[in-house]
């Protein structure tokens, strides 16, 4: 079952499920979830590797992040790619799970968000790979809402998160062993 604004605000409240949202959110939800903004843009570079075993991300390199104080924003051309990652973070209980998906603007400027899905137990920020798929150059304010993040019950028991990525971390700075 998928978790409406009213429970959710109690969450937030009580259980500081998400952190960080603005007052739009919190006093005016759109639809059965959040709208989350865009709080940092890393370009990737150098090499990656995935095993069965360990693995080691790429390198990155920050090149925007939302100050409130100025309006900022990243012009983004077509086969661009970046990491993004939300202004707001999370504190998953171990009943609940989030899905992500784009805003519908998000997709109709060319722009395409790789999302999954939130475990019980991920306390952090979100990270999303972004790439500019359509035939023009989009630019994103720092700050914009892009991404909307809804919640569903888990029944019938759940692991908790127990991976690297836990507190938001963007990258690994060396191969690490799989837990």
């Amino acid at each position: 079952m998928i978790l409406g604004p009213k429970k959710l605000l109690q969450l937030v409240k009580a259980k500081k499920l998400v952190e960080g949202l603005s007052e739009r959110e919190l006093t005016n939800p759109e639809g059965a979830g959040f709208d989350l903004r865009l709080g940092e843009v890393y370009r990737i570079r150098g090499d990656a590797f995935l095993g069965e075993v360990h693995r080691k991300t790429a390198e990155i390199e920050l090149i925007k992040k939302y100050d409130q104080k100025k309006t900022n924003s990243l012009k983004i051309k077509p086969g661009e790619f970046y990491l993004v990652k939300t202004i707001e973070s999370v504190n998953m209980p171990q009943n609940l799970t989030a899905s992500i998906t784009p805003r519908s603007t998000t997709y109709r400027s060319g722009l395409f968000l790789r999302t999954g899905n939130v475990p019980p137990g991920y306390c952090g920020g979100l990270i999303f790979g972004l790439k500019n798929e359509g035939p023009i150059t989009v630019e994103i304010e720092m700050g914009a809402r892009f991404v909307h993040i809804q919640f569903s019950e888990v029944q019938g028991g759940g692991n908790l998160y127990r991976g690297q990525w836990q507190g938001g971390r963007v990258t690994a700075h060396k191969k690490e062993k799989q837990v």
